[in-house]
């Protein structure tokens, strides 16, 4: 289904169907309109003589200077000038994505451009252009380096008007783009840590008290209510339900599975709610009212509240993450789980079994501890520019964090799956959940028990495939 780009109505889920699956977009009419209008404003404030910033003069510290008669050479000097990206370049999937945001921003009709140029990014978008975008040296004030990249890259032999190289690379397309994709990778990964949290459940042969319904109804948070509904739904028909528990109260993170997990939703539901906005805002400066009949001076290219909600995410992952590290742990410890140490096939011999998986996952998630730590108040620089530049919002690093530790995130999760798998077979295979049955079936068609003598599986890849492709809840 062709995604149309009004300006005011683009989705998460649009963003991944085109940045992955090559869905085709098209400006709606009526962002043509809203376009052609802005754009008058313009050249009537340009005919007037009024000084409009990057339209009619330099930018930066040289604001003061107005712009020589040839524009075409400012235009390309003010893109190549930012050609100062550092790094590998960007995944497909994230140019794609930054691209959709830029002509959706561009289709609002805030930016003074015209319609002709959003076409032009469609169209690319449509052709399957993806230009080298670096990943590093954007500070997101605007992602000037990574934005003059992709736009190096689409323009071709493409003529500018008047401040529309500014408009291109005076915005937050990237880091939008890029956010976008890790906020819905997230939402995958936390769905599949759920899973992996009710498996633990079963194969610790834990307490499903945990899980009441009452629980959620003594402290109503969002996400720990959706926590509790989804794991109650994926351990329906658990033989939990109709056993004695082991114990009285398992160790916390078995215990408080919903509650952290339930703080990592609604850290989610807040960054997915940011992102709606900045999906569909002119992220740029100045602010060309139609309406109005105006152009504004202003800081719309300062996105704190997605660098802010990035920061709030990973921060509220961490701990999901940490969990489930402690509840694997767990299941290889024969004194808590009162099966064979390291979840060995045979008890009374110096087998390993799974047993270096634990060493394994806590180095991962000391990895994924280390991206968490926040960077919207991170400072770069007061002097750029004689100081006029002086905050930043690392809303690129911000992103990129946030795509690696979900990443990571992946991984703990298959080896989480893996371990509880190899827990419910030496638990002599009771009856499981509608959910975890599934999972305990597509885990074991990627990896097999691991029997006497043998050691741990190899390689997990088709197991991390398996939490990344969100296939557990399919």
């Amino acid at each position: 289904m062709t995604v149309v780009l009004s300006g005011t109505g683009l989705t998460l889920d649009e963003v991944v169907r085109v940045a992955r699956a090559g869905a085709r977009v098209e400006l709606a009419p009526a962002a043509v309109e809203n376009m052609r209008a802005s754009r008058g404003v313009v050249e009537q404030a340009l005919q007037s003589g009024q000084q409009v910033y990057g339209f009619s003069t330099g930018v930066g510290m040289r604001k003061r200077f107005a712009i020589e008669e040839d524009q075409a050479r400012f235009n390309r000097q003010l893109i190549r000038g930012h050609l100062v990206g550092q790094g590998p370049p960007a995944p497909a999937d994230a140019v794609r994505a930054t691209m959709l945001k830029l002509a959706n921003g561009l289709a609002q009709g805030f930016a003074g451009v015209r319609p002709e140029l959003a076409q032009l990014v469609v169209d690319r978008l449509n052709e399957g252009v993806t230009p080298r975008v670096r990943v590093l040296g954007s500070v997101g004030q605007a992602d000037l380096a990574a934005n003059a990249d992709l736009v190096d890259g689409l323009l071709g032999d493409f003529e500018l008007a008047a401040g529309e190289a500014l408009v291109l690379v005076d915005n937050n397309a990237f880091s939008t783009g890029l956010a976008a994709l890790a906020v819905s990778d997230c939402g995958t990964l936390l769905d599949a840590l759920d899973v992996a949290g009710a498996f633990d459940l079963e194969a610790f042969a834990a307490n499903p008290g945990i899980v009441d319904e009452e629980v959620g109804e003594a402290r109503p948070h969002p996400g720990l209510r959706s926590t509790i509904s989804h794991l109650r739904a994926l351990l329906e028909g658990s033989y939990l339900w109709s056993v004695e528990p082991r114990n009285l109260q398992d160790p916390l993170t078995f215990r408080t599975l919903p509650q952290v997990h339930g703080a990592t939703r609604d850290a989610l539901a807040y960054a997915q709610g940011v992102l709606v906005v900045e999906l569909n805002a002119h992220q740029g400066n100045p602010v060309v009212s139609a309406s109005g009949g105006r152009v504004i001076a202003a800081g719309n290219f300062d996105i704190v509240p997605l660098a802010a909600a990035l920061d709030f995410l990973r921060i509220a992952l961490a701990p999901a993450l940490t969990s489930a590290a402690e509840r694997a742990l767990k299941l290889l410890q024969s004194p808590l789980t009162g099966l064979p140490e390291g979840l060995a096939a045979r008890p009374h011999l110096a087998e390993p079994g799974l047993s270096e998986f634990g060493a394994a996952v806590q180095g991962l998630v000391a990895e994924a501890r280390l991206l968490a730590h926040p960077v919207s108040y991170e400072l770069a620089s007061t002097t750029q520019h004689e100081g006029i530049e002086d905050r930043t919002t690392m809303a690129p690093l911000g992103a990129r964090r946030l795509a690696e530790m979900v990443s990571l995130g992946a991984r703990v999760a298959a080896i989480e799956l893996t371990i509880a798998a190899q827990a419910v077979d030496l638990r002599g295979r009771p009856v499981l959940g509608v959910g975890t049955a599934r999972a305990y079936e597509l885990v074991r068609e990627r990896v097999s028990f691991t029997a006497a003598g043998e050691t741990v599986p190899p390689d997990l890849e088709r197991v991390v495939e398996l939490v990344r492709t969100g296939l557990l809840l399919a």
